[in-house]
């Protein structure tokens, strides 16, 4: 049996602030980072994983990603469900490492690279993209993949079996309509907090050229502002566009009721995470002043325990799951089962660092084996970063295209991780020399 050599870690950034590209009102200057995870072998292909995060503190993502190697180095290399459920509830059952969290921040995401990482290799091995390698297994296989601690008051592994055998009839025909079709996409690219007017309303020209019938604009930093750009933004885009906003957790409860109201009259599709993430009550109160406006909210929701309780108190209309933020597939397996339970849309959170490129998996999974349709589902794009991946995520009029290569879509390529890594690649380098 092959065996797991090796747990490499790198420290990638790009200095994505210059341009203010990401910036939003509570993140002004972000770089766009990954702390990049390679699962070694001794035979065959490796496993690459990322957490993503804005600069600043991805060297202490990538410490807490080295300290979970004893638990994968010296491993068979994991190829079933089976072996994929059990390297997952072994990293999630380290109660050391677990006392970090438990279940929640830099500890966790260090687990989740690990574990899209094996997801990765496995996938490899097995010649599919994830989304095919998860879509052709069993309900039962899938079931075993999910941790239901903490869920079965509100989902338990009969409603899982459930859910998912409601809906294997037509499987394969699903497979074979989303891999012709693609999957509807909205943009954030026009919306960046620090754009102009003018780039804005370029930008969103261009959306609209390029067939998105949904964009996203960031809120939060000025009333006026807000005002300003969201009217500049429906008087190009029309009034059959849908308009979402994003206040990046940026207010208090009767902030995010003032503001929205007077965002109200040029019809914003969703207003997203309007304030903390762990706040469900404040998330609900939100929802019940606001409605018809739909709120979302689930980038910065830290485990399924906490999409359960939003779930359960209708705090939430739109499910933005991340594919990097929870403990990995296995945990956005739970998400997306408790979703369909709850019948509440999945319209993940993307851009970033990869985030296009391995989340767009999740959501062709999602169509094929737990909901069976898209509906109002869009995922996320943002056009950033893509040329540094092997296997790409690609959006044509509007809709992201099927991956069709082995994996998790998560590999950079061999000169990104050279020339980005921090703080010795040669474009950090430069960059020191230029503010010297």
């Amino acid at each position: 049996m092959p065996k797991i050599t090796a747990l490499d870690v790198l420290d990638i950034r790009f200095p994505t602030s210059r341009e203010l590209d990401g910036s939003d009102a509570m993140n002004p200057d972000p770089d766009y980072s990954a702390a990049y995870v390679v699962l070694r072998t001794d035979d065959g292909p490796e496993g690459h994983g990322l957490a993503f995060t804005i600069g600043r503190g991805n060297d202490v993502q990538a410490a807490a990603i080295k300290a979970l190697a004893p638990h994968v180095v010296g491993k068979d290399v994991p190829e079933t469900a089976k072996a994929l459920a059990e390297l997952y509830f072994e990293l999630i059952g380290d109660s050391q490492i677990r006392w970090l969290g438990p279940e929640k921040g830099v500890a966790h995401m260090a687990i989740g690279a690990v574990v899209n990482a094996a997801w990765d290799l496995a996938a490899r091995r097995a010649g599919l993209p994830v989304w095919r390698f998860l879509a052709q297994m069993s309900p039962e296989e899938i079931v075993s993949l999910v941790d239901f601690r903490y869920l079965s008051d509100a989902l338990t592994p009969d409603d899982a079996l459930q859910i998912l055998r409601k809906i294997e009839h037509g499987k394969a025909e699903r497979v074979e309509t989303i891999a012709r079709d693609g999957y509807p996409a909205y943009t954030t690219s026009p919306g960046w907090l620090g754009y102009s007017d003018e780039k804005l309303a370029g930008l969103a020209r261009q959306a609209l050229a390029d067939g998105f019938d949904m964009i996203k604009l960031k809120v939060g930093g000025s009333l006026d502002d807000d005002v300003r750009r969201m009217k500049l933004a429906r008087e190009v885009v029309g009034e059959e566009i849908r308009v979402a906003v994003d206040a990046n957790q940026r207010w208090d409860v009767d902030t995010a009721i003032r503001w929205m109201r007077e965002l109200a009259p040029y019809n914003p599709y969703w207003i997203e995470e309007p304030t903390s993430p762990d706040d469900v009550l404040a998330h609900r109160a939100i929802a019940d002043a606001l409605a018809p406006i739909k709120v979302a909210t689930g980038e910065h929701v830290q485990n399924r325990v906490v999409f359960k309780q939003m779930l359960q108190a209708g705090a939430l209309d739109v499910l933005q799951l991340d594919a990097c933020r929870v403990a990995g597939v296995n945990e956005n397996i739970a998400i997306l089962l408790l979703a369909k339970k709850f019948e509440v849309p999945v319209c993940p959170h993307a851009g970033g660092v990869g985030l296009c490129e391995l989340v767009r998996h999740l959501s062709f999974f999602d169509y094929v084996a737990v909901s069976g349709e898209v509906g109002e589902r869009v995922i996320e794009w943002v056009d950033h970063l893509h040329e540094h991946f092997l296997d790409p995520a690609v959006v044509e009029r509007g809709r992201y295209l099927a991956p069709t290569e082995p994996g998790f879509s998560a590999q950079l390529k061999d000169e990104t991780l050279s020339d980005y890594v921090y703080p010795e690649g040669p474009v950090w380098t430069a960059l020191e020399a230029e503010n010297d």
